[in-house]
């Protein structure tokens, strides 16, 4: 099987920045066609702007479900097939588990479980067969992390349903594989609420792991291509982790 990704369809959640934008640009460069979506408009603007022409952007909150539901009623619309989907989007709120709000688990599961799986159900339509989906989970289900308890449980979730729906969708020729990134530079760390010198500090410490040095996106990016091109179609909850040996 080839690598090739000309002429094939993606859709990235939350591709306007980090992982998802890095995989954009990437898949753009291989000839691939995409959809991507962002929750904030202006910045989904910048996005497209940056990648070209051929970018069919949609504005949709992994969280919001009417949202979801209106993207693929415009999939449809438009006679737009996919063949692959890259669930990338997902939030990170730290905080210990006695301190947590019930506003913060909600949120969390919402972004991370609830919504990558509506997501998946609705877009079933818009899928072919054979069509490749690939999670971004994390190496925060494997390892502990203080604070990270939710979000690790989120991840976890998903690839817990994955399993199953490795299963029930074989009929449909669907694959679903993930990626589990180690702790990588991008937005989610100031999102988190952490200033630049405590974020300095963090990726430092990162110095004495295997590679030397935080990951970046572009470390990710070959993975990704990877179970998203006909290449991994013998691939079945297949997990490739990418710590950067911080895991040994």
């Amino acid at each position: 099987m080839q690598t090739s990704l000309q002429g094939k369809t993606i859709l990235i959640t939350g591709a306007t920045a980090g992982i998802g934008f890095a995989s954009a640009q990437s898949l753009l460069l291989q000839g691939a066609k995409l959809v991507i979506t962002g929750r904030n408009q202006t910045r989904l603007n910048h996005a497209v702007k940056a990648l070209g022409e051929q970018v069919t952007p949609v504005l949709c909150d992994n969280a919001n479900v009417e949202q979801i539901q209106q993207m693929v009623m415009q999939l449809q619309r438009d006679n737009i097939q996919l063949d692959g989907l890259i669930l990338n989007a997902g939030v990170f709120y730290p905080a210990p588990f006695e301190q947590m709000s019930l506003e913060n688990f909600t949120s969390t599961m919402a972004v991370n479980f609830n919504g990558p799986a509506l997501m998946l159900q609705a877009l079933l339509p818009c899928l072919k067969n054979p069509s490749s989906v690939v999670f971004v989970s994390s190496v925060a289900v494997l390892k502990a992390f203080t604070g990270a308890g939710v979000y690790s449980a989120s991840k976890a979730a998903f690839e817990g349903l994955a399993r199953v729906l490795n299963s029930e969708l074989a009929s449909r020729g669907i694959r679903i594989n993930s990626i589990r990134p180690g702790v990588t530079a991008t937005e989610i760390q100031a999102k988190a609420g952490m200033d630049d010198g405590a974020i300095s500090v963090f990726f430092e410490s990162l110095s004495s792991t295997p590679v030397g040095r935080v990951l970046v996106p572009d470390d990710l990016i070959p993975a990704i291509n990877y179970l998203i091109s006909d290449a991994s179609v013998g691939l079945r909850n297949a997990y490739i982790d990418i710590d950067g040996g911080f895991g040994l």
